[in-house]
């Protein structure tokens, strides 16, 4: 059985036999929920490429301490991956969020699509961005990732051109588009953007403005995938032919 993985703020000069103490709800879900005991062997990480094996050796209310036993600490993985997620309705998002932290994109960033049906504006906005970001943080520790996914502030297509525009390698998900994504080379080194339109589809200006910014506008197959679920299927398939996966 996989050890328990908790997220630490920091993990840096910590070597083996350093202590590091964990606290606020991270700490209260091992000791209160878990019930973690002393003697228990734990994965800390940072989420930006250091994990630690530990040995608990005290809790209290909201808060263990840990005793480093083995220090490990790993590369970003290249190329990155990042995807524009247009708005999907209900929990869907959360459903994108979690499968894309779970096969190992390096960046989510939501997206008002003209024809998105959700919309993020004041307290609902800050509530959604949240929830992403919290679905992203316990995918990637039920993932093991030692590099835990950024979710970035809502996007416009403005700046979903502006990202493309820098991109070695840009991604449009289009029904529509006659080119496969298998006929598309991946760089070794990223970012590589997939762009994931809405359940009502990209609109003809939202295409036009991606590939005019460089990206290549392309078909997954025959079927048309939810949007929740398009950009883990390419995303994988493009990661299948890199040595990430190789």
């Amino acid at each position: 059985m996989s050890l328990p993985v908790h997220l630490v703020p920091t993990l840096e000069g910590v070597a083996a036999g350093s202590s590091v103490t964990v606290e606020g709800d991270e700490a209260h879900h091992a000791v209160a929920v878990r019930r973690l005991r002393v003697g228990e062997s734990v994965v800390l990480t940072d989420g930006a490429g250091t994990s630690v094996t530990a040995e608990v050796a005290s809790t209290g209310k909201r808060v263990f301490t840990a005793v480093a036993a083995d220090v490990r600490r790993v590369a970003a993985p290249s190329p990155a991956f990042v995807v524009v997620q247009a708005l999907p309705k209900g929990d869907r998002g959360e459903l994108a969020v979690e499968v894309l932290t779970e096969v190992g994109v390096a960046r989510v960033v939501p997206w008002a699509a003209s024809r998105s049906v959700a919309v993020w504006k004041g307290e609902r906005a800050a509530k959604s961005l949240a929830k992403w970001r919290a679905t992203a943080r316990e995918a990637a520790k039920q993932a093991r990732r030692s590099w835990f996914p950024e979710v970035d502030e809502l996007a416009s297509t403005a700046d979903v051109v502006a990202l493309l525009s820098s991109a070695p390698l840009g991604v449009v998900l289009h029904e529509e588009a006659s080119v496969p994504l298998a006929c598309l080379d991946v760089p070794a080194d990223g970012p590589v953007v997939v762009v994931v339109g809405p359940e009502g589809g990209l609109t003809e200006e939202e295409v036009a403005a991606f590939t005019a910014a460089g990206a290549s506008s392309v078909r997954l197959g025959a079927e048309v995938l939810r949007t929740s679920t398009a950009g883990v299927a390419a995303v994988s398939a493009l990661l299948a032919r890199t040595e990430r996966w190789g």
